[in-house]
């Protein structure tokens, strides 16, 4: 087990135990509102799950039970984004300096490739909705809202919201979510195929984990691969999407676990994967 933070006073905690990585947004009395350092934090979490060949699966949580995260902290980040404050610290000091360090904190690239699951209570709303939008498997609690709300204060979700809700979802759907500014409940999410389950908030968690566990039991190197060439593909004709599929299975069949799992198979046994 990897312990990465564990105190009260941690905006974001992280840790790896048994292959599963557990990110929680930790300021649940601000509704688990993103500031600066919360995005180095979570920038710094994600190399680190990235980078790690022992972990097969993430979950991303929001501490407490109001809030996911209701997006963007207007007091911290957006007056540093307008430049209407300087930097304080090292955090803000680190977000300036580093332009593509929030689209990496909000998963907005695809060089992510370990599966990311989403288990939320409450508000997912602005930056909470677009973090969402960028986990691969999303569990909501029958308490959730969603909604991007940018249009109502002459904004747009540009964090990769409307990119990937236009992708995921039927046309008609995205539009109302993006052009009306409402937010939907966890039943509705449901049924625009944002979301893969609704769960008692109680429950959230202990569902979110047991499909880690699941996952965990997979090839690492073949969801890594999987995730990959389906975000790399997505959007792309068809011959385009079918060269990445080949050039990820001529990787995959080299490996030592596509070897194990026909093995394993054979043997009537489960498999022991290695990520190699």
């Amino acid at each position: 087990m990897t312990e990465k933070t564990d105190t009260a006073q941690t905006p974001v905690l992280f840790s790896i135990n048994e292959g599963i990585a557990e990110v929680t947004l930790n300021r649940p009395d601000k509704m688990n509102a993103l500031t600066p350092e919360m995005l180095v934090r979570l920038d710094r979490a994600w190399h680190e799950i990235q980078e790690d060949q022992s972990v097969r699966v993430a979950v991303l949580s929001g501490a407490g039970t109001r809030a996911f995260s209701a997006g963007a902290d207007l007091s911290r980040l957006t007056p540093l984004q307008t430049r209407a404050r300087s930097a304080e610290d090292e955090w803000d000091e680190a977000l300036l300096a580093d332009p593509l360090l929030l689209n990496r904190a909000l998963l907005r690239d695809i060089g992510i490739t370990i599966p990311v699951i989403a288990a939320m209570r409450g508000a997912v709303v602005g930056g909470g909705m677009e973090l969402m939008l960028a986990c691969d498997l999303r569990i909501g609690g029958e308490s959730c809202q969603f909604g991007l709300l940018e249009v109502r204060r002459g904004l747009i979700p540009a964090a990769g919201g409307i990119a990937r809700v236009s992708r995921q979802i039927a046309q008609a759907r995205a539009a109302e979510i993006l052009l009306v500014g409402d937010k939907i409940n966890a039943d509705q999410a449901l049924s625009f195929d944002l979301i893969n389950q609704v769960v008692p908030d109680d429950d959230v968690l202990t569902r979110a984990h047991a499909l880690a566990t699941r996952m965990a039991e997979n090839g690492p190197l073949a969801m890594r691969k999987a995730k990959q060439v389906m975000l790399e593909s997505s959007g792309r004709p068809i011959l385009e999407a079918f060269a990445k599929e080949d050039d990820a299975i001529k990787e995959v069949l080299r490996s030592k676990d596509a070897r194990e799992g026909s093995k394993a198979f054979m043997e009537k046994r489960a498999p022991s994967f290695t990520g190699e």
